[in-house]
């Protein structure tokens, strides 16, 4: 068979159902794809295509395809940064000119390798169609391997066509039981005794969970250990719902994007033990919480990730599922003083009681708190928030409550990501339901995709918080500004736009929401609707998402 017959069944085979790509590539594939039943999704731009690729790989745990030609690879790369960052596997195929027009000045073309290095973990140029499975399988595997990244298969032709009508001289491959995590490795024994040993001597201890953790699993092993070692867990923003957030021992999503209890807790800690977690800037507060100095044990599948930012005192190399339960059972029959959780849990319900009154508020314009609070109600018990970045991750990461059965994605940081992603997600669970929280400055990058999910019959519920300007940035600016509304309103506010006519002009179903009461029906008449359904929110750019906790200066 040839190339693009190959690929389409070979994809069939390995259980991918879409495909996701930005004309013109791959055009013999994907009429093949249609006839084995895997469905191209054409995409406005690579960007919103990879984004939707990334979603549907996060969900589905086998890498999200997206095809562009070459002159969109450059476009492609670009938004690969997000899937990369939050370690997604996705396969990104692109065209290439043939080996005797590069370093020629062809139309639009430029060197792709360096383009996908910073956001691939494996790339390599497809020359033949004979060469095409092994490279396809080598690519798939490393895509899913610890951990999961982009990886680029870079196609010889301008669209993939010289590898499509070469014979690829091999049977299709099924590689759908390839997943992420592809391997589960125990820690060693050594270093469950010595973490085991460390955790025992300090009084003040905290587990901190990260994306690491959400893609092992390991929710119930995780809250097996904190119960014995009555420990309170903070999450990463990606970790969001790993345990239960309402659970007595979750204090919540810990760093800049927190709400105060977290970094309050974790700051007092003796010793944090890291799960599946990167230690990055946006996890620690910018490397302030934990305090510089405290003890620090770290178990990561991923053996890059140890000592990045805190000197970790012992290490466990071993899958967060595996190597916990080895942890919970060497601790098994000991026990610790609940004292430090209890002045955690307290310090967590005080904050709660604060916050109480937003969650109801009836102020219109509306206190993005109160979305937050109705979504919670909202969401289905195994439904699928996908929130975008900036001041959408912080409402969702810190108000919106969640249960493992359900599923939190957030955009590891670019703007936009939302809208997309969540028709990606569709596209990997179709029986779930899918929500998006997306701002509007957000939305405007990929409002088209409203066209997208029209065309497809892709059933999304996307929320708009509609506050007519950046609200995250909005009060500092104005103090910038000499608290000039019209000097500061020329460089962050924009619209109003009216988001639910805007979906109605696409054929789709918009509901307009301008007072709190109003929220609960709008979402259940959306997420009841079998197309996607625009809830255009309107809410207060003054309102501020809470703001995370900060230790003293040398403190």
């Amino acid at each position: 068979m040839n190339g693009a017959e190959w690929l389409a069944r070979s994809l069939k085979e390995s259980d991918q159902t879409h495909l996701f790509f930005v004309d013109a590539v791959l055009r013999r594939t994907l009429l093949e794809l249609e006839r084995v039943g895997v469905q191209p999704v054409l995409a406005h731009t690579e960007k919103a295509a990879v984004y939707m690729a990334d979603a549907y790989g996060r969900v589905a745990g086998r890498p999200g395809v997206v095809a562009a030609q070459s002159v969109g690879a450059a476009n492609l790369a670009a938004g690969l940064q997000d899937a990369y960052l939050a370690r997604s596997p996705v396969l990104a195929l692109t065209g290439h000119k043939p080996l005797g027009q590069q370093h020629r000045n062809a139309y639009q073309e430029v060197a792709h390798a360096p383009l996908f290095a910073p956001v691939t973990k494996f790339a390599a140029m497809v020359q033949e169609a004979a060469d095409l499975p092994r490279q396809f399988r080598q690519a798939w595997a490393a895509s899913v391997a610890v951990p999961p990244r982009p990886v680029h298969l870079d196609l010889n032709g301008l669209m993939g066509e010289f590898v499509e009508r070469g014979e690829a001289g091999a049977p299709p491959a099924a590689l759908g039981l390839w997943r992420a995590p592809s391997h589960r490795p125990v820690a060693a024994p050594e270093e469950v005794k010595a973490a085991v040993a460390a955790l025992r001597s300090a009084q003040k201890v905290v587990i901190v969970a990260g994306d690491g953790a959400v893609l092992s699993g390991c929710g119930a092993e995780l809250l097996a250990l904190a119960e014995a070692l009555q420990a309170p867990i903070a999450t990463s923003l990606g970790a969001r719902g790993i345990i239960p957030t309402t659970h007595p021992l979750a204090v919540g999503v810990v760093g800049n994007y927190s709400a105060p209890p977290a970094n309050q807790v974790v700051h007092a800690a003796e010793l944090v033990l890291f799960i599946g977690c990167d230690t990055g800037d946006q996890v620690t507060h910018t490397w302030r919480v934990p305090k510089p100095g405290t003890r620090v044990v770290q178990l990561d599948a991923d053996p890059l990730e140890f000592h990045r930012s805190y000197e970790a005192e012992v290490t466990l190399l071993g899958d967060p599922r595996a190597s916990l339960a080895a942890l919970v059972a060497e601790l098994e029959g000991w026990t610790r003083s609940p004292d430090f959780l209890r002045w955690a849990q307290g310090v967590m319900a005080e904050w709660r009681r604060a916050m109480a009154p937003r969650l109801a508020s009836e102020a219109a314009a509306i206190d993005p708190a109160r979305l937050c609070a109705e979504v919670t109600k909202a969401l289905p018990s195994d439904g699928i928030l996908v929130a975008d970045t900036g001041y959408s991750g912080i409402w969702t990461g810190t108000l919106v409550e969640l249960a493992p059965t359900q599923t939190y994605l957030r955009a590891a940081g670019s703007l936009g990501w939302a809208f997309p992603a969540a028709l990606g997600a569709k596209c990997a669970a179709p029986q779930r339901k899918v929500m998006a929280w997306s701002g509007d400055g957000a939305l405007y990058y990929h409002l088209p995709e409203l066209e997208t999910a029209k065309r497809r019959g892709i059933a999304v519920v996307l929320v708009v918080n509609n506050n007519s300007g950046f609200g995250q940035g909005w009060p500092n600016y104005l103090k910038q500004a000499g608290n000039r509304p019209k000097a500061a309103e020329q460089v962050l506010r924009f619209g109003p736009t009216d988001f639910a006519a805007v979906a109605r002009q696409f054929g789709l179903k918009g509901l307009r929401v301008e007072r709190p009461g109003e929220i609960a029906a709008a979402l259940e008449e959306a997420l009841a609707s079998e197309e996607t359904v625009v809830v255009d929110v309107v809410t207060e750019i003054e309102a501020r998402a809470p703001e995370p906790w900060t230790p003293e200066e040398g403190a």
